[in-house]
């Protein structure tokens, strides 16, 4: 045995757990079967913008904790997130707020917004949601849902709204203020220099070897390393032998454009159903348009997001937390328990959807408890 821990997977929790790990003077080393680093959060620098090779990733946390130790290894930028949303040529404000009301209704104050949702909410019967579409129509009315939550939320989960459960909006952010901050968060940002860059300060005088499958060639990783931390899918770790867990894919179409300006924003959803993409990432606002040397980027690079379902092979992104796939993972949580050597964690390892900031909290939690 070479190492106390082997680390499978470099992402947030993977990073997190190794650093604390070799802090506590443990032998670590980690392994990803990516090119690179940094799991879903990599970024990839093109003309000089950090690109978020794996869809857009906005730092946001209320958790003091988690800020204090983040923000060890990246300064992080002032970037507040608000997204526009186009429905058919038509933009509105993300999160939904006075700006959005405004533009929908021609209401000026909040309490003529208030009084149109209301009416709306009566109008369909609803008093105890049970799905996305009843629980989006009691939060900002039938308008609303239909231009700006119905289209962009099926072509996301390829599942009618009748059918996701009403959890999933019941965070939106509803405010009847101009507020145009889509995150409630106390501390929120763009590392400077990049994702990447800080997984990389995580890393720091660790061994990291990539391009290699873990369970591909199991048994031998396995015999190097006291203990496992495993942040790969659950169901493929056992071969997937109760069955696949769903997951939603997502497919980028990236392009590098001779232009300095495309949509003027971060984020753009497109809410119609016709539109085939979900929305538009321009990579350079997250960071103002500017390089790391201050200086403006004359070109600028989009990604266009298309929802799929997942299939092996496909990169798994959100898991379908309805009750059929919760059940199934709660089988493989079973049989976890039984590897003794194994820790599961993270968004894969644990088939749950996470922040960044919970990613890392977890990470630090398990650490704690693992290094004590």
């Amino acid at each position: 045995m070479k190492y106390d821990y082997l680390i499978v997977g470099s992402g947030l929790y993977g990073a997190v757990f190794a650093h604390e790990a070799k802090q506590a003077g443990k032998s670590v080393l980690v392994i990803d079967k990516r090119p690179n680093i940094a799991g879903n959060v990599y970024t990839e620098d093109v003309e000089k913008i950090h690109v978020h090779k794996y869809g857009a990733h906005i730092f946001h946390t209320n958790n003091k904790k988690v800020w204090q130790y983040i923000t060890r290894f990246a300064e992080f930028n002032r970037f507040t997130n608000s997204p526009v949303a186009n429905y058919k040529g038509e933009l509105y404000s993300l999160p939904f707020n006075m700006y959005t009301f405004n533009k929908m209704w021609g209401v000026v104050t909040p309490e003529e917004a208030a009084t149109k949702i209301e009416e709306q909410k009566a109008e369909a019967g609803i008093t105890n949601p049970q799905n996305l579409e009843e629980q989006a129509i009691s939060l900002v009315g039938t308008d609303i849902y239909e231009k700006l939550v119905k289209g962009y939320t099926e072509k996301q989960w390829g599942r009618p709204c009748t059918e996701l459960p009403a959890f999933i909006i019941r965070r939106l952010p509803v405010r009847l203020t101009f507020d145009n901050n889509y995150f409630n968060a106390l501390y929120q940002g763009i590392p400077i220099g990049g994702y990447t860059k800080m997984v990389e300060n995580l890393l720091d005088g660790i061994e990291v070897v990539l391009n290699e499958d873990y369970l591909a060639n199991k048994d031998a990783w396995d015999a190097k390393a006291e203990k496992i931390v495993y942040t790969g899918p659950i169901d493929a770790y056992f071969g997937y032998k109760l069955g696949c867990l769903e997951y939603r894919s997502v497919r980028f179409e990236t392009e590098l454009l001779d232009k300095p300006n495309f949509q003027g924003n971060a984020a753009v959803n497109y809410t119609d159903a016709e539109t085939p993409w979900t929305r538009i990432i321009e990579h350079k606002w997250f960071e103002f348009g500017k390089d790391d040397e201050g200086q403006d980027i004359p070109k600028t690079v989009i990604s266009r997001e298309y929802s799929s379902e997942w299939k092996p092979g496909d990169e798994p992104y959100y898991p379908v937390n309805d009750a059929k796939n919760g059940s199934l993972y709660e089988q493989y949580k079973e049989l976890a328990k039984t590897e003794q050597k194994v820790i599961f964690g993270g968004r894969l390892g644990e088939y749950k959807y996470y922040d960044m900031d919970a990613v890392i909290d977890a990470a630090l939690t398990m650490a704690e408890k693992e290094l004590a």
